[in-house]
């Protein structure tokens, strides 16, 4: 994934009803520099979690429309209506990679 030219993060799909009820579940981290991709999605759960995340929800043109930093597990967060995926990092990642609302993303392969 990248921003205004610059490589962000390596990113794992979960795309099919599976891959999203599982997430990051039975995890027990997130490492730097990755990220994983829900969608569509417009709201996650932290419900059995073992670590906090930083979540950054995207429209369908891939532009931030809001983040949530460090949601503790057993929470909600709710990206709003425009919201149509969302990127799921380890807390503290969207400071230190400098993501922003309004921030245009690309998945590169």
């Amino acid at each position: 994934m990248t921003a205004e030219g610059r490589e962000l993060a390596r990113v794992e799909l979960a795309v099919t009803a599976r891959q999203r009820t599982r997430g990051l579940l039975g995890k027990n981290e997130l490492a730097p520099g990755c990220a994983m991709w829900l969608a569509p999605c417009r709201s996650i759960h932290t419900v059995g979690m073992r670590f906090a995340i930083d979540v950054v929800f995207l429209d369908r043109d891939w532009r931030v429309v809001t983040i949530r930093e460090a949601v503790v597990p057993f929470r909600l967060a709710w990206g709003g209506w425009r919201a149509r995926g969302v990127l799921e990092f380890a807390a503290g990642e969207v400071a230190r990679l400098k993501i922003a609302r309004d921030q245009q993303l690309t998945l590169a392969s």
